[in-house]
């Protein structure tokens, strides 16, 4: 069993922390984030840490998944999170126009993908490779995904859109 649960999260200096009932609202010298907490876990600040307590004995590990989440957004506020993606393939591009990214992935037409709020992309000058930041977590993962989902690695080749961490395991083409 995780003992996640138990250990406080340290609240980083130039951080300011606000529980209202369940909602805790995080500021930071990059945003904002606030997330709901289960109703059953508490959450108190103490000597900057924040502890979470479960209020009965069968929802320990719903508070470490809460205490694991106030932790991103802890960490989001202040560092930041960031993700990158390559493109692999003859003629596959990515370029920015103005905040949104414009893809050319082997289609007929070129993709257009929209950033939503709180996420920005840079694209170097090799215009193969994409980093997404933001402070949220969970919406960074979501958007590259959504992303690798327009044309995502096929296993003969390697083309397609991959996570830069990722190992894409090839096939043999058929023998003659």
């Amino acid at each position: 069993m995780s003992r996640i649960a138990k250990s406080p999260v340290a609240i980083l200096s130039g951080v300011s922390v606000d529980i209202k009932g369940q909602i805790v609202t995080v500021k930071g010298p990059k945003g904002t984030g606030s997330i709901e907490l289960h109703e059953a876990v508490s959450i108190k600040e103490d000597n900057g840490t924040l502890l979470f307590e479960p209020k009965n004995d069968s929802s320990m590990p719903i508070t470490g998944t809460m205490r694991s989440l106030v932790n991103n957004i802890v960490i989001g506020v202040t560092q930041g999170y960031e993700k990158k993606l390559l493109l692999v393939g003859v003629g596959y591009r990515a370029t920015l126009q103005g905040k949104d990214l414009k893809l050319a992935l082997g289609f007929s037409h070129d993709v257009i993908y929209k950033a939503p709020e709180g996420i920005s992309f840079e694209v170097p000058k090799n215009q193969t490779e994409i980093t997404v930041t933001g402070i949220d977590k969970q919406k960074i993962g979501q958007v590259c995904a959504e992303i690798r989902d327009f044309r995502p690695p096929e296993p003969y080749k390697g083309k397609g859109v991959r996570y830069a961490d990722e190992h894409v395991f090839r096939k043999e083409a058929k023998k003659a």
